[in-house]
């Protein structure tokens, strides 16, 4: 295997790892097994009484007091929008997001798709193609995403957006404060598209709109329960893999396909009279 493979295999394991929410080794050093069998096994270090302190704060409760004021910001100009032209037009005039000095380099990425979709596709944020262009899910993932809602029979079913409208520095995962600022903006295109169901693309997506720590396997191919932060929304949500993901580890395709079929035949149940 040449070094180029070696390091594109190593790369595409380290993603499937961390896309099954994987965080943490099991030493802080690394250790040669082969050597460990010729020699002691290292003494585990001891642990020293915790000092007194506050716990840390939940990884689900991003919204602390440096975001909150944006939080409150963005609430209001998204609850005065009325359309979804005008909620794109106060995202772009939104400064409250820190990505949006950070990592795009020209514009707010929003929305595409159709209006009154009864599926709602949710990623986790854009990526450099998007930033050129201007609109979520473009480039090879987006691509493959687009064949496999084609393949579903759900081209223009569907609108497409995401948990955060600039993208991250080097197309890092946005972090849970990032996202929170950004939430009452999806909440309101939710709001104003009116879909059926939630398609939760990647881990980044459904633990932000879920608001759960689970990892992407444990959570894709089950049907789950969205709710908006003043719980007068609730929709059904589908989270499955991401298409970049797909990309890197094609055998899991198998898998995004069945979610989607599991999705598909939900949607294209006829609806129970009032």
């Amino acid at each position: 295997m040449t070094a180029a493979a070696s390091n594109a295999a190593a790369e595409a394991l380290l993603a499937f790892w961390a896309d099954a929410g994987v965080d943490a080794m099991l030493l802080d050093e690394p250790l040669d097994r082969i050597a460990a069998g010729r020699i002691a096994p290292p003494q585990p270090m001891a642990r020293k009484a915790p000092a007194a302190a506050a716990p840390p704060p939940s990884p689900l409760r991003p919204a602390q007091a440096d975001v909150s004021g944006a939080i409150a910001e963005a609430r209001a100009l998204a609850a005065a929008a009325d359309s979804l032209e005008a909620l794109a037009a106060a995202i772009a005039g939104f400064d409250g997001c820190p990505l949006k000095f950070e990592g795009a380099a020209s514009q707010a990425v929003v929305y595409r798709g159709e209006p009154n979709a009864p599926l709602m596709v949710i990623g986790e944020g854009p990526g450099q193609d998007e930033d050129r262009q201007g609109q979520p899910f473009v480039g090879r993932a987006g691509q493959l995403l687009d064949k496999m809602l084609a393949a579903a029979g759900l081209t223009g079913r569907a609108l497409i957006t995401n948990t955060v409208f600039w993208r991250p520095p080097g197309n890092r995962t946005p972090t849970l404060p990032e996202q929170a600022v950004c939430a009452p903006f999806v909440e309101r295109a939710i709001a104003l598209v009116r879909p059926r169901m939630l398609l939760l693309v990647g881990g980044a997506a459904a633990k932000s709109m879920l608001q759960t720590d689970q990892g992407i396997l444990s959570l894709r191919g089950r049907w789950r329960e969205w709710r908006s932060s003043d719980g007068a929304m609730e929709l059904p949500a589908m989270p499955t893999l991401h298409p970049a993901f797909l990309l890197r580890q094609p055998p899991a395709k198998k898998q995004a396909w069945s979610d989607l079929m599991t999705l598909t035949e939900r949607l294209d149940r006829p609806e129970r009279p009032a």
